[in-house]
């Protein structure tokens, strides 16, 4: 079963709740739009609000979990924006949706979000070869940096990345880097005796040296991340200037923190900026 095409009717109807979903390498990210900027119930400095936001694991996803967040954050008729990395997990999800929908419970349009449904063209050559959750991370940063500068954001999930934002809002490109979890994967399979090391994207790095195999590929990939974040956002800078602002979003943020001094944490800046492409798709 394909999901529905709504290319003849984007616009949200007035009893539709609009829900929205991350489609990560990993993860699956849901949340419903509840408020918008602007508006007395709108989100940060202009931003949408969000609410009832649900991480299911994208690899097997349990239409049970789906199921039951919809109940809560979308008792009634639904618009849902898709915006994916992962054109397999993403299939599976809409299947999912189209399913439900299906059933009776309640009716579900859904549409995949792409870069021309952001704010703000994106200063690149080829814009639909970069990750749509970078790019909607860059429009949520344009709404919330300060008028005159640029931004660096720097997103800690499978992969890092850190990218720029100018002044203007437009998303300049950066810088894509394995996360702590995929260099010990490589780490281990890539060689005959080193062990595969979990638990490195939420913990401390172990104190130099290493005392052992694993506390030595611990210390080496935690200090490492942050030696490498540290040295790329320090490049962003000489580029946008010496006080464009550093946010930080993604599962294992905190551990960069310290990497980044006065760096401001958003975790939903991905659903953030797929809910300004929300906005914008579903209005016209």
């Amino acid at each position: 079963m394909s999901p529905p095409d709504d290319s003849e009717d984007r616009s949200a109807r007035p009893s539709e709740t609009v829900l929205l979903a991350d489609v990560g390498n990993s993860r699956i990210k849901l949340a419903a739009v509840v408020g918008h900027g602007g508006t007395p119930g709108g989100g940060r400095a202009g931003l949408p609000t969000i609410r009832h936001r649900q991480e299911i694991d994208n690899r097997g996803l349990r239409t049970n979990l789906l199921r039951q967040w919809l109940a809560v954050a979308a008792p009634g008729p639904a618009v849902i924006l898709v915006a994916s990395v992962h054109d397999a997990a993403a299939a599976v999800l809409e299947m999912a949706l189209a399913e439900e929908s299906a059933t009776g419970r309640r009716p579900l349009r859904q549409r995949r979000i792409g870069h021309a449904d952001l704010p703000w063209p994106p200063a690149l050559a080829e814009p639909q070869r970069v990750g749509i959750d970078r790019l909607a991370a860059g429009a949520a940063a344009a709404v919330v940096k300060p008028e005159a500068e640029g931004a660096i954001i720097v997103d800690c999930g499978t992969a890092a990345t850190v990218d720029m934002v100018a002044a203007d809002g437009r998303f300049l490109g950066g810088a894509i880097l394995p996360g702590p979890s995929l260099m010990a994967r490589a780490l281990a399979q890539g060689t005959s005796k080193l062990p595969e090391v979990w638990s490195l994207e939420h913990a401390d790095p172990p104190a130099l040296p290493g005392r052992n195999t694993r506390e030595a590929i611990a210390a080496g990939i935690g200090w490492g991340m942050r030696g490498a974040i540290a040295e790329l956002v320090a490049r962003g800078r000489l580029v946008l200037g010496p006080s464009a602002p550093v946010i930080l979003t993604g599962g294992w943020s905190r551990a960069i923190l310290p990497a980044v001094p006065g760096a401001t944490e958003m975790p939903d800046l991905v659903l953030l900026g797929i809910a300004l492409a929300a906005e914008r798709c579903l209005a016209r």
